[in-house]
C-alpha cells in the first residue's frame, strides 16, 4: 500500500520513500507525492532515485512510476523524489479553476456536472444543460472570475465516512460512488462556494488560480454541454 502524501500537503516538492516492488521500468513506493492519473487529473512528473518519472498510475492500493534513464533501484533502498513543480502548480490551478466553475453553474442554474478532463491549465466539463442559456459563456467567465477574484480560502479535510454520505453539499458529488473500502473521505471546501469530496490537487485560495476563459461550447448529446476553458494568469 502507497501512503499518498500529496493529499495532505500538495505544496511539498520533495520526499524520501522506500522501494516496496520493482518491475520492468517501474518502481512502486511505501509513500509517494506524485500525484497518479485519476479523477480528471492527470499524473505528475518529476525525478525519482534520479531517473525521469513519465507516468504515474494507482493499481489497487500501489502507485507504480514509470521510469527512465538508468537502472532501477533495489527493493528496500531509499530513494529521494521531487515533482516537477511547474506541472502540477498548473494542474492545481486548473483544478481549482473546475471547482468554482461548477460551484457556480450549481449556485446559478442548480445544474450537475456530468463529466470533465483537464491538462495544465485547459480543460474541460460537462453539464446537464438543454439548451444553455442565453449569453452562458460570457455569464461563466463573469461569475468564475468574481470569485478568483474575491480570494476565497480553501480548506481540506477529512471525514468518516457515514458522516459525509450524509452530507448535503457532499450527495451531488456521488460520495455513495467511493468504493465502500474508502472509510475516510477528503473534502475539498472553497469556502462559502463549493465543498466536493476529491483526491486532487488544489491551491489555497482563489485568488492563486489567476483568470479563466471559455475558449468553446459544444454539444454533446441531447442534454449534455460541454464547456471548453483555459486558465490564464490574472
Amino acid at each position: 500500500m502507497t501512503e499518498l502524501l500529496y493529499l495532505r500537503d500538495a505544496y511539498a516538492t520533495h520526499f524520501s520513500a522506500t522501494v516496496d516492488e520493482v518491475r520492468e521500468g517501474a518502481i512502486s513506493l511505501d509513500q509517494t507525492l506524485f500525484y497518479p492519473t485519476g479523477g480528471g487529473q492527470p499524473h505528475d512528473t518529476g525525478v525519482l532515485a534520479g531517473l525521469r518519472v513519465t507516468e504515474v498510475r494507482k493499481e489497487g492500493q500501489q502507485v507504480w512510476h514509470s521510469v527512465e534513464g538508468g537502472p532501477l533501484p533495489e527493493v528496500g533502498a531509499t530513494v529521494e523524489g521531487d515533482i516537477d513543480w511547474d506541472r502540477r502548480h498548473h494542474l492545481m490551478r486548473t483544478h481549482t479553476a473546475l471547482h468554482v466553475l461548477c460551484g457556480v453553474i450549481w449556485n446559478e442554474w442548480h445544474v450537475p456536472v456530468t463529466g470533465g478532463n483537464m491538462e495544465p491549465l485547459s480543460a474541460r466539463m460537462d453539464f446537464e444543460f438543454d439548451p444553455v442559456p442565453e449569453g452562458f459563456a460570457a455569464r461563466i467567465e463573469e461569475l468564475v472570475n468574481a470569485e478568483f477574484a474575491a480570494d476565497r480560502p480553501i480548506t481540506v479535510g477529512f471525514l468518516p465516512r457515514d458522516t459525509a454520505v450524509q452530507d448535503a453539499d457532499l450527495i451531488r458529488t456521488k460520495v455513495s460512488l467511493i468504493p465502500e473500502s474508502v472509510t475516510e473521505i477528503r473534502v475539498v471546501d472553497i469556502v462559502g462556494l463549493d465543498k466536493q469530496a476529491d483526491g486532487g490537487t488544489h491551491v489555497r485560495s482563489t485568488a492563486e488560480v489567476g483568470r479563466l476563459k471559455v475558449l468553446k461550447l459544444e454539444n454533446k448529446g441531447k442534454g449534455n454541454k460541454r464547456v471548453r476553458v483555459e486558465i490564464i494568469d490574472a
